[in-house]
């Protein structure tokens, strides 16, 4: 099907749409089909608590079942693939979910309506008829955030874990590099460039999915089987970026993003990473006036004492401060201001990520000392800006376990001193790209915050797609990795001696999912598009057998115990 310049079986490329009932007047057609008689029988299903029963193209789920008015509502999936919201009762036609597709009369006590799964009927089924379905801002609560570059293959196994356990997640989750604005797909853009911390220059939307497209098939999913309550989406990494056009482009994702639960604003792009060793001298604009650098002076001279250590700036420090920090927290002001207009009332969650930094930056040569921490989250506090989570540089480096010359005692240990700062404030802390952190530093990390942490993993999700897809379907593997190694030699051939050494320290005859090259260059492959917009092969990894996603559930459950018992059992 076509949709702008993107042609998709939207079924097999789930996460870019934002809708699953793609065809209203086919779906109208299977509900018209189904005799009058099945309507009243479902109805008593629910009522009675009963399997529901299944009609010719058409599946009730359960767990999305609510009652309203003594009207059933509830999702369906038809057999083309689309979802639906179905209505059957007195008030069908006159829900809180805005403009229905059709309806028929089936008795004076019951009418049928068929409600389009659109983005914004989602939401309002949520916030009008089920909130304790959707997702949810949860405030400072330990938990997982659980990168879904894989979508509708990692969502069913993310909720088995969390319904056997007492985890909470943000299981809709990924970032502004791995994303696509869903105009840009439609409109057949070619993708815009991203700096990877750590890595380099990126093509962004390499998981295929959109903004838009993530939310629906996560939340969708999370109907379909029955989540528990306590899941999160997370906007993640929304960027301000130097130049003219990086305040307004992060509004364009939050506007993308408008029906997510959590925020992580990344200003890490627009520190001053000199400021600190100036004298003071990078001042931004507004503390050029003086009543302004006299509020700040004042505020922050207080007798202040965090998680036992005693913030005592001079006016020297927090010039220097101030010249790293202002500009960043103005931008991280004025997206709250931009949030709250979209959210319309709905709580959320609320991250300042000060964690990455440009890549000509040592990681180790800007770690978050104390004293930064308590000035950026005393100046959140005097601007009335609500966070609940926040992410310091800790030393945690993308594609490498913990490597500080002061050792996995001297991590704990800033950790600890933070994370107590953080505990005072009433804010959660959050380690981000923990995919490479050994078992004995992300049980550091748990000793470290008593077990109250926000821990973020993305990749490694789907380097175990590519692991289990290697034993099932490995002809599409080595495609995988023939891509990989492709990419690496375009970047070694253009100077990458990062490149290169990935490319040496991979065995090329006996490629795995392990090796060096696979794990940096993998990314690129799923969601790659050809000059006309077009994916190249996307559809492929949901169209797999189902041996190899039981085997794949089974794998990403293992991990993620692993994780919550590192990070969260006392």
């Amino acid at each position: 099907m076509r949709f702008g310049k993107l042609e998709i079986n939207p079924a097999l490329s789930p996460g870019v749409l934002d809708t699953a009932t793609w065809d209203s007047d086919a779906a109208w057609i299977v509900l018209q089909n189904i005799d009058d008689a099945y309507w009243p029988a479902l109805i008593d299903a629910v009522r009675n608590g009963a399997p529901l029963p299944a009609a010719s193209g058409l599946t009730p789920y359960t767990p999305s079942c609510v009652w309203h008015e003594g009207t059933l509502v509830c999702l369906a999936g038809l057999a083309d693939g689309q979802q639906i919201f179905l209505a059957v009762g007195p008030q069908a036609a006159n829900l809180a979910l805005g403009t229905p597709v059709a309806s028929k009369v089936l008795s004076a006590e019951a009418v049928l309506t068929l409600y389009p799964t659109d983005a914004p009927v989602i939401d309002r089924f949520f916030r009008n008829l089920a909130p304790q379905k959707g997702p949810r801002a949860m405030g400072p609560v330990p938990r997982l955030g659980i990168g879904t570059r894989m979508t509708t293959a990692v969502w069913p196994a993310i909720w088995q874990v969390m319904a056997h356990s007492d985890l909470a997640t943000n299981a809709i989750q990924n970032s502004v590099r791995e994303l696509n604005l869903l105009e840009t797909l439609l409109q057949g853009r070619p993708a815009e460039t991203n700096i990877a911390f750590g890595f380099g220059t990126i093509e962004t939307g390499y998981t295929g999915s959109s903004y838009e497209g993530l939310w629906v098939a996560g939340v969708l999913d999370a109907l379909k089987h029955g989540a528990p309550p306590r899941f999160g989406a997370d906007a993640d990494h929304i960027q301000v970026k130097r130049g003219a056009d990086g305040l307004a482009r992060a509004k364009r994702l939050l506007d993308a993003s408008r029906f997510y639960s959590f925020y992580t604003l990344d200003v890490s792009d627009v520190l001053d990473y000199t400021a600190l060793t100036t004298g003071g001298m990078a001042l931004p604009s507004d503390l050029v006036n003086p009543a302004n650098r006299r509020d700040l002076l004042a505020y922050h001279r207080q007798p202040w004492r965090f998680g036992g250590f005693q913030y005592r700036p001079d006016e020297v420090m927090l010039d220097r401060l101030a010249g790293k920090y202002e500009i960043a927290l103005d931008a991280v002001g004025e997206m709250y201001s931009y949030i709250l207009g979209l959210k319309d009332g709905a709580p959320f969650d609320l991250e300042l990520s000060i964690d990455e930094h440009p890549n000509d930056i040592p990681t180790f040569d800007c770690l978050t000392s104390e004293t930064e921490l308590i000035f950026v989250l005393l100046e959140a506090q005097r601007r009335g800006i609500p966070l609940t989570h926040v992410a310091p540089n800790f030393g945690v480096e993308k594609g490498t376990d913990y490597r500080g010359a002061d050792g996995l005692a001297g991590f704990e240990a800033r950790a600890r001193s933070l994370c107590r700062i953080t505990e005072d404030f009433g804010v959660m802390a959050d380690f981000h790209s923990g995919d490479d952190l050994s078992a004995a530093t992300r049980q550091a990390i748990r000793r470290a915050t008593d077990g109250r942490n926000h821990f973020k993993v993305s990749p490694n999700l789907q380097l175990l797609f590519a692991e289990v897809l290697s034993e099932y379907h490995p002809d599409l593997f080595r495609r995988w990795w023939d891509d990989s190694l492709a990419y690496a030699r375009r970047e070694a051939a253009a100077g990458s001696t990062f490149a290169l050494d990935c490319i040496q320290q991979s065995d090329l005859d006996s490629p795995t999912a392990h090796d060096a090259l696979f794990h940096n260059y993998s990314f690129a492959f799923v969601g790659r598009r050809d000059a006309n917009g077009q994916f190249i092969c996307r559809e492929e990894f949901y169209s797999l057998s189902p041996a190899f996603y039981q085997a794949y559930h089974e794998r990403i459950a293992q991990y993620l115990i692993e994780l919550a018992n590192d990070l969260f059992t006392r």
